[in-house]
């Protein structure tokens, strides 16, 4: 903590064994855990809650004000859990008056360049890749990767495990353990690599899929397909987790592939 060429202010509350190297600023009302790096050239801004052995890279901008016209000053945060890693010039905005906070949960990994909004919401384990841009209010489950330099427009909801190619247009909500491509954006399997190393067995990767072909490949709308899935497969967390997510979308879900 006594490092002669970085600015920390007084009432920050700074873990005694958190290393924040030369240049970087730390504003007023600041909590960083025990374990923490803080790289070179890092502004950290009022309203910053970073939690233990997380590791924030240079040029990384955490928890300034939201690029959002409706911001009137209000009290807010910006929360990092454990273990998560924000790589070079990320930026992170804190929240506003709709939710109060911007939050990314634990064992994260932000990738370089990558834009975080207000008001956002991410899972634990999830990964963003470089240059992805979020908008503000998105959420985004528990091992969801999102790939480079995707944009992700405003209140989207993707669901845990989802897994979106890099350069995608997201518009619509992604439902859980899916994999989405293409433009529009569609339905092109579920993330089965990703279940797999997850531990999910085959038998519930089949599961899975047998629920995404109803949903997708039968020709049924929306609230067809919920019907057939909640007469035709055995209630289980997974299956109720992707009914919820389809019943509660406000965006609508994005569309199968239909090939050309």
């Amino acid at each position: 903590m006594n490092q002669p060429l970085a600015y920390v202010h007084p009432q920050a509350k700074i873990a005694r064994n958190v290393v924040i190297e030369p240049f970087t600023t730390i504003h007023a009302n600041v909590q960083i855990g025990s374990g923490t790096w803080i790289g070179s050239n890092v502004t950290i801004m009022e309203g910053a809650r970073i939690g233990k052995n997380c590791r924030i890279f240079p040029g990384a901008v955490i928890s300034a004000i939201p690029q959002d016209l409706k911001f009137e000053g209000e009290d807010s945060l910006t929360v990092i859990g454990d273990n998560t890693t924000v790589r070079e010039c990320v930026t992170i905005n804190r929240g506003t008056n709709a939710s109060g906070k911007t939050k990314i949960g634990k064992n994260c990994l932000i990738m370089a360049t990558a834009h975080i909004a207000h008001d956002c919401l991410i899972g634990d384990n999830a990964i963003v890749v470089n240059g992805v841009a979020l908008a503000g209010h998105v959420t985004i489950g528990d091992y969801a990767i999102i790939g480079g330099l995707a944009a992700v427009h405003q209140f989207i909801h993707i669901g845990d495990h989802a897994m979106v190619s890099g350069g995608s247009l997201v518009r619509k909500d992604v439902p859980p353990f899916t994999k989405a491509a293409k433009e529009p954006l569609s339905y092109v399997g579920i993330n089965s690599i990703g279940l797999r190393r997850r531990g999910f067995s085959t038998e519930k990767i089949r599961e899975i899929q047998n629920i995404y072909r109803i949903l997708y490949q039968r020709n049924y709308n929306n609230s067809q397909a919920v019907e057939k899935i909640e007469a035709e497969m055995e209630a289980t967390p997974e299956r109720d987790e992707i009914i919820l997510f389809i019943r509660n979308s406000q965006r609508g879900i994005m569309k199968g592939y239909s090939g050309g």
